[in-house]
């Protein structure tokens, strides 16, 4: 008859008691993290990469950012594929509160848009306050003009502005208008290349290297104001988000801690962002 060996039978139940343990921090981990849907902006900005690992320390959860325009970041919260939402179009994210796939939105942090262009200047619109003047300049010159065309906050800012400034179909008005589905940093590169003008948030300007021949052409209009908010994605809608892990996120970036890292981060001297939670909501 085979006898149980006992230090065969203490050493199996070592190893089943550690097998359990690891997953069970694995799976402790693993609800540790989030998901946030944002901008390019705040991931090309450096911002990300200097507020997250604060946020980590902090509380212990880890943020994982799927960085895309504005309007596809807003879709990832209506799949249901984030938990947070971190955006700069305020009427896409109103628009998504009246659907029912926010629970309510938060101002974060502002800064401001730059036309950026060559430094030829064939518009003739450097150093212009008027955005609206030179954005009529540069379609009566065509002069070459880098869209993102991406549906993001970015793009849908350049939209409205277009649209003030008399033009509402700029990809009709010729091959000057060159729309090219990418994010900021890539729009700002083919800029460069080609010596065009492009509207820029005026962080991810700040962050971006290859200036090249490109410099701040318009600057300081109250029209290129760009105003960043923050949403949990219903859960109602979407029962795996992760709500409380997600509010606190939220939180932390509301609070004086989060609204004081915001305002730190800043490149060669230069603040990128503007802490404002106590902003208007409406």
């Amino acid at each position: 008859m085979n006898r149980c060996n006992p230090r065969m039978l203490l050493g199996n139940c070592l190893a089943v008691l550690i097998a359990v343990t690891v997953m069970a921090q694995a799976a402790t981990d693993e609800q540790k993290v989030i998901v946030v849907a944002s901008t390019t902006s705040t991931q090309d900005s450096g911002l990300f990469g200097y507020i997250l690992p604060l946020f980590q320390a902090k509380t212990g959860i880890a943020v994982r950012v799927v960085a895309q325009g504005s309007g596809q970041a807003l879709d990832t919260g209506r799949r249901g594929d984030a938990d947070v939402v971190f955006v700069h179009a305020k009427s896409a994210e109103e628009k998504f509160l009246r659907e029912g796939f926010g629970v309510r939105r938060y101002p974060v942090m502002y800064n401001d848009f730059v036309l950026v262009g060559p430094q030829s200047d064939p518009a003739a619109v450097r150093g212009s306050h008027d955005v609206l003047a030179a954005f009529a300049a540069i379609r009566r010159k065509h002069a070459t003009f880098i869209s993102r065309g991406d549906r993001s906050g970015t793009h849908l800012a350049e939209l409205e502005l277009w649209h003030l400034a008399g033009i509402d179909s700029p990809a009709s008005e010729g091959s000057w208008y060159k729309e090219v589905g990418q994010g900021m940093g890539a729009a700002l590169n083919m800029a460069s290349a080609a010596d065009a003008y492009v509207l820029s948030d005026r962080g991810t300007w700040l962050a971006f290297k290859n200036k090249s021949n490109l410099s701040v052409a318009v600057e300081g209009d109250e029209h290129l104001f760009n105003q960043y908010g923050v949403m949990l994605v219903n859960p109602q809608k979407h029962p795996t988000v992760k709500k409380d892990l997600g509010q606190r996120f939220i939180d932390w970036l509301v609070s004086p801690e989060g609204q004081h890292a915001i305002g730190s981060y800043r490149i060669n001297g230069a603040q990128l962002f503007y802490p404002d939670a106590d902003a208007p909501r409406g």
